[in-house]
């Protein structure tokens, strides 16, 4: 068996490939374009992709294919009807960062919560050194205990992000995008509501017709004034000139996003103009990428391909 992985560097260089070896030879690109992909997928029986978009372009050449993996949940680069029509399988993965983008929702809701980047560069720049009181505490900042936390997207993530909500002594709302998921557990409410109500909204839905553009102007002029925005789901659920919008009007808090419409950001992105690390922190799409969620994602593939080929002899 011939395993291809088409962009190897989007799964870290950290990451141990021996498992994959063991099922068969392996070969790793660090990135591929279509044109390389058909080359590079020639003779491959299994190919690993994160990004790469699989269609007759990028695969049409490859007459000893019969299993696509995405190192990822969403499959919008896969022509799914190219591959049933050719006949080849295809496996996605769903749960294994479930942890780590929680931890990195809450990480980015205590750095604007807390003001922390105010109060580490005040001690950087040695502010603090000799100065005449023991505290220092211009930037005011409150407790997240007592706070409603409103949830758009209440699958696997946004539920873990509920019960560490509800841990800190916040009320929990969600609204349901698509209309079909709901849980007794906590309290359900239209988007309306929830925008209106909450003092951090989180965002943890997938890029559906129903949440593509969901955060616009309409919806940020609904929020609190004080509220903390934080999206974890995907970039195009928010209009960035409405968010950026938002900011500079004062018309919610803050803003933390760890996706955006286009990845890498682009240069004409309206939220870079924004420099106030106390409005805005943006990462570059990496609450999925702790070294345990990686490390669980290879396994849950290698998995899928031992049990693909077992079951097919």
């Amino acid at each position: 068996m011939k395993i291809v992985f088409l962009d190897a560097k989007t799964l870290g260089e950290d990451i141990d490939f021996a498992q994959f070896q063991a099922l068969g030879e392996v070969v790793r690109y660090d990135f591929s374009s279509e044109d390389e992909a058909r080359e590079r997928t020639k003779d491959a029986d299994v190919i690993v992709l994160n990004k790469v978009q699989i269609n007759e372009k990028s695969i049409g050449e490859a007459k000893h294919l019969k299993l696509v993996c995405v190192t990822a949940t969403g499959t919008n680069n896969l022509d799914k009807d190219y591959l049933e029509q050719r006949g080849i399988a295809w496996r996605n993965v769903a749960g294994y960062s479930t942890e780590s983008v929680t931890q990195h929702t809450f990480a980015m809701c205590f750095y604007l919560l807390e003001k922390l980047n105010y109060y580490d560069s005040y001690v950087k720049e040695e502010s603090y050194v000799n100065d005449c009181m023991f505290t220092h505490f211009s930037e005011t900042f409150h407790e997240l205990k007592g706070k409603v936390w409103g949830i758009i997207g209440l699958g696997n993530i946004g539920k873990r992000v509920a019960m560490i909500a509800e841990a800190f002594g916040c009320e929990v709302l969600y609204y349901s995008t698509s209309g079909r998921n709901h849980d007794s557990q906590y309290r359900e409410v239209t988007f309306e509501e929830l925008l209106s109500k909450s003092d951090i909204v989180s965002v943890h839905a997938p890029l559906t017709p129903e949440t593509e553009g969901l955060m616009d102007e309409r919806a940020f002029s609904r929020m609190k004034k004080t509220a903390i925005f934080l999206n974890l789901g995907r970039g195009p659920i928010v209009k960035e000139q409405a968010l950026a919008d938002a900011l500079n009007a004062g018309e919610i808090g803050a803003a933390g996003l760890d996706v955006l419409a286009h990845e890498p950001m682009l240069p004409e992105n309206p939220l870079r103009e924004i420099k106030d690390s106390k409005k805005l922190l943006i990462t570059p799409h990496i609450a999925w990428a702790s070294v345990e969620a990686r490390s669980n994602l290879m396994q849950i593939v290698c998995g899928q391909i031992r049990d693909f080929f077992s079951f097919r002899n």
